[in-house]
């Protein structure tokens, strides 16, 4: 494997930037210091006015292998992450067939291993009848991410709406508990009231209405009623309102909560305003909800009652987007734009880039474990991606590597560059091309 040494960069860790010099070694950071002198074969890279930020883990995406290939598969999705800056990625579960048993999980890791440029964990699944094959998975805590629950609104086989299957659960899951919280109740309610006042005439509009604050609230509180009576490790997604934001707590280090939260990009950064222009391309479950849960949610990630930024990157094909509300499916194509984005709120001043690499790298990696990954320490493995703050990125046909082939981003220009992406030591990305001679690796947890 090619060493490097990275040059004069502003390496982003752990709250801090210093100007410094980085040795990779053998698909690990080797040394971290000014004016590193080395002898023998490695390649330098002069990082003079860039930054060096740690890989992003994306702790939820969607990449639809096996079954839905015609959407997307690993092989596409990885590419598209790494060249985004996300060197490591948690797969859900509800593929076709789901991953509702131990070897349908591990066949995930099997098509992960062979084609994934990016590292890569995926989520055992959850249903309502399926309680011995999920704690099976006790036994592979090491080399599973956790367990994912639809708790109360999934498509498919996975909706767990049985109190006692979610009781054992609780009780008995040695892995971290991942949870989608929509009540689907409500939701169902929620439609028929609008389909009696609006029959076939609803729109992408009406989906943050239908699938309301309230919906979202109820089945958090439930997950977390669980949670508590149980001790169990507990992580909501997708957190979308600011109602649920009182669920949350920051008096504790991340490292000894037993609750934690998740907020998307795309609820930081659209609102039911948008739904105008861009309509079903931002149909996604949870909805993108009104401007005051946008606002909660960013005053919430920023005084750390949300834990980690992530995508739920779920690409669909355009002709499907271009159906109509109730035939149009849920969820927008992210992971490859995800820092871009967060780093154009740097420059705007709404947050910092060490906060930034915070609740993309780091949190990750503490909230779920994740051994040796998640930050540019000496003896970690070398997961960095290099940034121009002084570049720009538009966002275009030609260079948008989903598998679906659009973004709700064509034609926005970010006032920033990705470069450069090594994943463990290797660099597979760097101004456009790819090196895909090495895979990603199976990420391990400490537990």
């Amino acid at each position: 494997m090619q060493n490097y040494i990275i040059r004069n960069i502003a390496v982003v860790n752990e709250g801090r930037t210093t100007v410094q010099d980085v040795w990779i070694k053998d698909s690990r950071i080797e040394k971290i210091a000014p004016n590193i002198s080395v002898s023998g074969n490695y390649k330098e890279i002069d990082g003079t006015g860039k930054h060096l930020l740690p890989g992003v883990i994306d702790d939820q995406v969607h990449f639809r292998e096996p079954g839905l290939t015609e959407k997307a598969t690993i092989y596409t999705e990885a590419r598209a992450a790494v060249a985004g800056g996300t060197t490591s990625f948690m797969e859900m579960p509800n593929t076709k067939p789901a991953a509702l048993t131990q070897e349908l999980l591990e066949d995930k890791y099997q098509i992960g291993k062979q084609h994934s440029l990016a590292n890569y964990s995926f989520f055992m699944g959850a249903a309502n009848d399926n309680v011995e094959e999920i704690l099976k998975t006790n036994d592979k805590k090491e080399t599973v991410c956790g367990v994912k629950i639809f708790m109360g609104s999934s498509t498919g086989n996975m909706l767990v709406d049985n109190y006692l299957t979610l009781e054992t659960v609780f009780s008995n899951s040695e892995l971290l508990i991942a949870t989608h919280c929509e009540d689907e109740k409500i939701i169902r309610a929620n439609m028929e009231l609008f389909k009696k006042e609006k029959g076939d005439h609803l729109t992408a509009a009406d989906h943050p209405l239908i699938r309301n604050v309230e919906a979202c609230f109820e089945s958090s509180l439930v997950a977390i009623q669980f949670a508590q009576k149980h001790n169990a490790r507990l992580h909501i997604l997708h957190i979308s309102t600011a109602r649920e934001l009182q669920l949350f707590g920051n008096m504790l280090p991340l490292a000894e909560k037993r609750i934690t939260a998740e907020v998307c990009v795309h609820h930081l950064h659209f609102t039911s305003d948008d739904y105008a222009k861009y309509g079903n391309l931002i149909k996604c479950n949870p909805a993108i909800k009104s401007p005051e849960n946008r606002a909660g949610l960013w005053e919430a990630l920023l005084d750390d009652r949300l834990d980690i930024i992530a995508t739920d990157h779920a690409p669909h094909t355009w002709a499907e987007k271009q159906q109509p509300y109730m035939e149009a499916p849920s969820g927008v194509p992210l992971v490859q734009h995800s820092l871009l984005l967060m780093l154009q709120y740097v420059q705007e001043g709404k947050i910092s880039i060490e906060k930034v690499v915070e609740k993309m790298s780091h949190a990750p990696a503490v909230c779920f474990q994740i051994r040796e990954r998640g930050y540019l320490r000496e003896g970690y493995y070398a997961d960095c991606v290099i940034v121009d703050m002084k570049g720009a990125s538009t966002v275009e046909k030609e260079n948008i590597y989903y598998k679906c082939g659009w973004s709700p981003f064509e034609g926005h220009t970010f006032p920033a560059a990705i470069t450069h992406t090594f994943v463990s030591g290797h660099l597979a990305y760097e101004n456009g091309r790819f090196d895909e001679s090495v895979k990603g690796q199976r990420l391990l947890f400490n537990r």
